[in-house]
């Protein structure tokens, strides 16, 4: 009998000037990226703006049109698309934001009013006080020379605006110029580079695109569902609600970016709202939110993001503190699909230098069947698959039940003659 033997591990060989020159070159860029992070949000709204643009793009190219000709057309849709969605939502909304600056004194001697009227526990209200008198201090001690900084922050600002204003621009070469661009990355790229560089870059794709897809429907949908149900409190409970209604459905959309702490920083403004008239609007203000976040954290997101972007919640909290102190707001927003880009592009190296690697296409298999973050080692695998079937030959009128598995090669596959293990050798 011949004792099979475990396949050789890929070994790296020396280094060539040219993959030395990319290496170098990816660090080089990778520090310049993180030195000029400040500067990168407007090239990141378009890159959003150019995955999103660059599917209806695709289509239109499929159909003989000249790529140019494309993009020309999608810019025109969309841009016609965003001015009448704007013309439409934009007046009510000034409106009801004009009023609530307007009212917002009002607002605040009435909370001010409930607060004096709440029953609490003298400790409690001492420790309240004392942190709202320190805010008020610290306001009114503000020496106006501090406030010199705030012309470089309007400056700042200014060159910020300019950024944004060549954004579609700046979209528009790299929409009609992606598959020449794409295409030359992969010719600057050791050929034995390429595959895994394309497994990756198609997990990334993967995982921000179906947070970038999800993201907006949670937000169209969760700022409709807010809007619907400040509406029937408006009705039921108090005219308050119906007041501001579109402000705060825009509020609760735009807070979708943020997970976890997203939707309790959009019910605050509501439920303060609330208590401006009494503790019962404040307790049907939150229950309508807590209605809509579990219904989306229950229902709608396992649905529209799948397990592609799913986190332990751990995870997510330490990613927006990490991505928040990294790059601020933009940083606290990306850290969500980052984080799960990470851990896919971890879990198909852990594939490819296995024991018994995994090709690219493998490796990606693995990941997209499997929602776990590490599979079992090949040996378990092979002893949990053969395990039912090893006691199906001593008890046949036990029926075999095999776990599904992506079929990868195994050190010790076994023969199509032996029949204790009739399939460990085929795929699952």
């Amino acid at each position: 009998m011949i004792t099979p033997t475990a396949p050789a591990r890929a070994t790296l060989g020396p280094l060539s000037p040219r993959v030395a020159i990319v290496i170098v070159a990816a660090v080089l860029i990778c520090i310049i990226l993180y030195a000029g992070r400040s500067s990168l949000g407007p090239f990141i709204v378009g890159l959003i703006i150019a995955y999103l643009l660059d599917i209806p793009v695709e289509r239109l190219s499929r159909r003989g049109l000249p790529r140019w000709v494309s993009v020309l057309i999608v810019y025109v849709i969309a841009t016609v698309a965003i001015y009448q969605g704007l013309r439409v939502m934009l007046r009510p909304l000034a409106d009801e934001i004009s009023t609530f600056i307007t009212e917002f004194p009002r607002f605040s001697a009435q909370l001010a009013d409930q607060y004096a009227h709440l029953d609490l526990p003298p400790a409690i209200r001492e420790a309240i006080d004392a942190a709202l008198a320190d805010v008020s201090g610290g306001i009114g001690s503000i020496d106006p020379t501090s406030l010199l900084p705030v012309l470089n922050v309007a400056a700042g600002l200014l060159g910020t605006v300019v950024a944004y204003i060549i954004v579609p621009v700046w979209a528009f070469y790299l929409i009609k110029d992606r598959p020449a661009l794409a295409a030359a990355a992969q010719r600057s790229m050791p050929a034995e580079w390429r595959p895994d560089v394309r497994a990756v870059s198609g997990l990334t794709l993967r995982v921000f695109g179906q947070w970038l897809r999800g993201q907006l429907f949670l937000g169209i949908t969760v700022g409709i569902a807010t809007f619907i149900g400040l509406m029937i409190l408006s009705l039921t409970v108090d005219p308050v609600f119906g007041r501001f209604a579109i402000f705060l459905s825009v509020i609760a959309g735009i807070f979708e970016l943020l997970p976890i702490i997203g939707p309790i920083l959009a019910a605050i403004p509501a439920i303060l709202l609330a208590l401006t008239v009494g503790t019962q609007p404040a307790l049907a203000a939150l229950l309508l939110y807590l209605i809509i976040q579990q219904v989306e954290n229950n229902i709608l997101v396992p649905k529209i993001q799948g397990d592609a972007i799913e986190l332990h919640p751990t995870i997510v909290m330490l990613a927006l503190v990490v991505g928040g102190s990294i790059g601020g707001l933009l940083g606290a927003i990306l850290a969500l699909p980052i984080a799960a880009a990470a851990r896919d592009v971890f879990r198909y190296a852990f594939h490819r230098v296995d024991t018994v690697p995994a090709s690219p296409d493998e490796a990606v298999a693995m990941i997209k069947d499997r929602p776990t973050l590490v599979d079992p080692p090949a040996d378990e695998r092979t002893a949990a698959a053969a395990g039912p079937a090893s006691e199906n030959t001593t008890a046949t009128t036990t029926e075999t039940t095999v776990a599904p598995d992506v079929a990868r090669p195994t050190a010790n596959p076994a023969t199509p003659d032996d029949p204790a293990t009739p399939d460990a050798g085929a795929p699952r």
